[in-house]
């Protein structure tokens, strides 16, 4: 009858596989987005009011300054003339928020994941040969 250790290699093996097909595919695409994406570019802004409404007001990397309508149910601590902080897309000024962008690359995290996964069950497979 055979053991427990002798169930475990076919498994590591097929484990090794499904994290290494799938993985390192995915975690070179995730690398290659993560490289084109533009970055987020924090600075100061002032709040001012235009035509009844607050507004954010700043200057994007070229020099052209930016005007955004806030609105009045998300920001109701901001008072005209506050300077308060603005992120804003380098490539795209026009993408704007108040708080830090928080986007996380999917496609890169699940490839680690599961290129992690690939290494592990390698390594657990060669040790598992020792014995």
């Amino acid at each position: 009858m055979d053991g427990p250790l002798d169930f475990l290699g076919p498994i590591l093996e097929l484990m090794t596989w499904v994290g290494f097909i799938p993985g390192v595919p995915l975690l070179i695409w995730g690398l290659i987005l993560d490289r084109r994406k533009c970055l987020w570019i924090r600075t100061t802004s002032e709040v001012s009011t235009v035509g009844g409404f607050r507004a954010v007001e700043w200057t994007d990397t070229q020099g052209t300054v930016r005007q955004a309508l806030l609105d009045h149910d998300d920001t109701p601590a901001l008072k005209v003339g506050q300077s308060t902080a603005v992120h804003f897309d380098e490539c795209h000024p026009g993408r704007w928020r108040l708080t830090q962008n928080r986007e996380k690359n999917t496609v890169l995290i699940l490839g680690s994941i599961l290129t992690g996964l690939g290494v592990a069950c390698t390594v657990f497979g060669f040790v598992l040969m020792i014995f």
